[in-house]
């Protein structure tokens, strides 16, 4: 199954884009804490309508916990400071698919740590970034793209 990891993420709306998403294409969605807003925050669940039921959602601690559980085998960060694109990139059945939070992305410490493993979508010099849940969808239907689109339908 395809996670999808959002770590620290501060607005509710794209939370709820991203796990409407994962409830469409039946990934897994991780939350790290902290999160820069409540679970139970009205724009939350309705940018995620009414498809909260269908979303499997694993909640962490904190990144360390995230990162000493799921090791390093199948994790792909997604920065702009990369310099390989994730169309380079293969990804597994069971590929996590890392965000970071709005304002900062992820951290520079985790970063370095996981350098070999850091991706870059692509965008015009000089701008800072996508929508988190725009970024989050490009990487996911690449990565479902690659298996083929495994359980949907057409």
């Amino acid at each position: 199954m395809l996670n999808i990891v959002l770590i620290e993420p501060e607005i509710p709306q794209n939370t709820g884009n991203i796990a409407r998403t994962c409830a469409c294409i039946g990934a897994r969605l991780h939350l790290v804490e902290p999160l820069g807003f409540r679970p139970t925050e009205r724009n939350l669940a309705r940018s995620g309508c009414d498809y909260w039921d269908k979303v499997d959602i694993t909640k962490w601690p904190c990144a360390a916990a995230f990162f000493e559980a799921c090791g390093a085998e199948e994790l792909h960060l997604f920065t702009g400071s990369a310099s390989r694109s994730y169309a380079e990139v293969r990804y597994g059945a069971d590929a996590y698919l890392l965000f970071g939070r709005e304002s900062r992305g992820i951290d520079p410490a985790w970063l370095e740590a996981y350098a070999a493993l850091c991706v870059r979508i692509p965008m015009r010099e000089g701008l800072r970034s996508l929508n988190l849940s725009n970024s989050v969808a490009i990487a996911a239907y690449e990565a479902l793209r690659q298996q083929d689109f495994p359980g949907l339908t057409w």
